[in-house]
């Protein structure tokens, strides 16, 4: 298996941007990203999530990220991100490997 390309991902961070910040804010569209591993999702608590989002019980990690963007609609039916999904293995692996050491 190929390593993860974290430069590639910051490339590809470039469309998540504009809705997400790397900061603990949530003053764009979307919550702030910054410690997200290992957080529950739907828990930053400036951000007005959707119901669908309140009551997953997803805790952000590479599995349950990888499966998120792949589809998003299918891991939290219901959920707000007006986002089809990044369905590239390789390009979903670039992007956490950049998400991974840009939002500790």
């Amino acid at each position: 298996a190929n390593a993860a390309d974290a430069a590639k991902g910051e490339k590809l961070f470039i469309e998540c941007a504009a809705c997400h910040t790397l900061g603990v804010d949530s003053e764009g569209v979307g919550p702030g990203l910054k410690g997200m591993f290992g957080r529950k999702a739907g828990a930053v608590e400036s951000y007005r999530y959707s119901p669908a989002f309140r009551r997953s019980t997803i805790v952000w990690n590479a599995r349950t990220l990888d499966a998120y963007l792949a589809d998003p609609q299918k891991e939290v039916p219901g959920n707000r991100m007006p986002y089809s999904g990044m369905t590239n293995a390789t390009d979903r692996a670039d992007l956490i490997a950049y998400l991974q050491n840009a939002v500790k």
